[in-house]
């Protein structure tokens, strides 16, 4: 058997699935692994192309009747939110034009409830852009604003920008709970036994790499367009936690929550009972 997968090419998602894609997990099955951003990916799984996705949390609401939620593999954690940056300090967003990296990301879903109580008035454009082009952007004025994820909360000085807010710390001080960001999941097609397999292997190939994280290294830095090794190396330290090899309940509660919150605030459709249980 080979299960079709894509993921991002980022540190994170290399890291964890470099034993896998490379068939050092005992019986676990082949990998066609297709390298895409988390916007390509979200759109992949809307329209039910591929077995296995990394996805954001925030698409969930759309895609559980095809997909179910894989409990390990994905991205989770405290102090690993997105960054909304401006070129000056304490910037007002009020009618301003902001660069997103995808409409339907965890990271865009955290904007608009922070949004929702901090711009009064609310922002004017949202322009979708690769994430790699967002910093750019706002140092060169072509946006106002920038909502940045991945490494870029450890560079964007580099680009002279500033932080004017902290979403995950926004969602952690009012919730509590842990951020979620990218979630893996899988066809239901597939049934209960590939799944639970799927799931063993991610498990699997997440202890290997944290066994030996030397073994991952060549595989992280050939698809980590160019970043610096000692970037890339607390990009997989911040995002690659216990919640991912197990969401566990507080992981559970903290995706529960968010898109609870988000459905009553009108900006995803509503969960059915169950919705999140794997299987």
């Amino acid at each position: 058997m080979t299960l079709r997968i894509a993921y991002s090419p980022c540190p994170n998602d290399t890291f964890v699935f470099d034993a896998w894609a490379h068939g050092r997990v005992p019986g676990a099955p082949a990998l066609d692994v297709t390298f895409a951003d988390i916007d390509v990916t979200n759109g992949m799984a809307e329209r039910g192309e591929g077995d296995l996705l990394k996805v954001s949390y925030a698409v969930l609401p759309w895609v559980l009747e095809e997909y179910t939620l894989l409990p390990c593999g994905g991205a989770l954690g405290r102090g690993c939110g997105p960054l909304v940056l401006t070129r000056e300090p304490g910037a007002e967003l009020t009618g301003k034009t902001v660069a997103v990296p995808a409409e339907r990301s965890t990271a865009y879903l955290l904007f608009r409830l922070w949004a929702a109580e901090r711009v009064p008035g609310g922002v004017g454009e949202v322009v979708v852009m690769p994430f790699h082009e967002i910093m750019p952007a706002v140092r060169d004025g072509k946006v106002d604003a920038g909502l940045v994820i991945h490494e870029a909360r450890f560079t964007y000085g580099t680009y002279g920008l500033h932080c004017l807010a902290d979403l995950g710390e926004h969602w952690e001080s009012t919730t509590g709970l842990p951020i979620p960001l990218g979630a893996i999941i899988a066809k239901r097609s597939l049934g209960e036994e590939t799944l639970r397999l799927a799931a063993e292997s991610i498990r699997t190939s997440v202890r290997m790499a944290w066994d030996d994280p030397e073994m991952s290294r060549p595989y992280v830095r050939a698809h980590a367009q160019e970043m610096n090794p000692a970037v890339a190396d607390q990009h997989i330290g911040l995002y690659v936690n216990e919640f991912t090899a197990d969401l566990g309940e507080s992981g559970y509660a903290a995706v529960r929550g968010l898109l609870t919150r988000a459905a009553a605030e009108g900006l995803v459709p509503p969960l059915g009972p169950g919705a999140l249980a794997f299987g």
